[in-house]
């Protein structure tokens, strides 16, 4: 009992949706963010994504670019379109390193922006919190 406990105060139970069509990459996130404490779903394309920000209202979204359906920027326009979620904070989670791409997630409201190849998993976690506690 004194572990579920342990497990709901870490991460306060904040809700996190990942938003990545690799199923590896996203089980991997959500078992080491659900392992935080953070409750968390999955949408494996852009689209899917959209309407689980609207029945989830996730405190944050982890977004990849490259997906089949809507891309992340379409992802990123939809929720800045939408009063009811573009208040989501949003970390851009992606293979693309190009600066333009940076430039483009920021410019549409991303709070942050990850090539996944340049963090562990734990370095994403301490992102995560400190989004959440901006």
């Amino acid at each position: 009992m004194a572990e579920e406990e342990k497990k709901e105060t870490k991460g306060a139970k904040e809700k996190i949706l990942i938003i990545e069509d690799d199923r590896f990459i996203a089980k991997m996130y959500q078992t080491k963010l659900s392992l935080e404490g953070y409750t968390v779903e999955v949408a494996e394309n852009g689209a899917l994504g959209v309407e689980k920000i609207k029945s989830f209202s996730p405190d944050l979204v982890l977004l990849d670019i490259i997906m089949p359906e809507m891309d992340g920027f379409g992802v990123l326009e939809a929720i800045r379109d939408d009063d009811a979620i573009n208040s989501t904070s949003v970390i851009v989670m992606s293979n693309l390193a190009q600066e333009d791409h940076l430039k483009r997630a920021k410019a549409l409201g991303a709070k942050d922006y990850i090539v996944k190849s340049q963090f562990t998993p734990m370095d994403v976690v301490n992102k995560i919190k400190d989004v959440l506690a901006r």
